[in-house]
């Protein structure tokens, strides 16, 4: 199924990943098992681009983090950090603002939509 992935399907789960949706979720929104949701989601993360304002959760050297992107560049983007949800410990090492690669985001946090 990952192989042949239809336009409108692309667009829910790009969607559903938006809004925090879990990998099992989607796969019975989609009727398929969950290992072949999975195959879809993963092809589906390689190929989205962030939006600015989207809040992420990512890993920085083995710690989560979570923020929000404040601008986009080619493969990456400046994101704010959200300390209230973010590994204290990295506090001293990073930033309040830090760059993470497209293919660095865990997942879109559920921003209460």
């Amino acid at each position: 199924m990952a192989k042949k992935i239809s336009e409108e399907t692309k667009t829910m789960i790009e969607a559903q990943l938006r809004k925090g949706t879990s990998n099992s979720r989607i796969a019975s929104l989609l009727g398929v098992s969950y290992e072949d949701a999975l195959k879809v989601v993963d092809t589906i993360k390689e190929s989205i681009r962030p939006d600015v304002g989207d809040e992420i959760r990512f890993t920085f050297r083995d710690h989560k983090m979570v923020g929000t992107i404040q601008k986009l560049l080619t493969n990456s983007a400046v994101v704010e950090i959200n300390w209230n949800q973010s590994s204290h410990i990295m506090k001293d090492i990073c930033e309040d603002k830090t760059i993470v690669n497209f293919k660095d985001i865990d997942e879109f946090v559920n921003v209460g939509e």
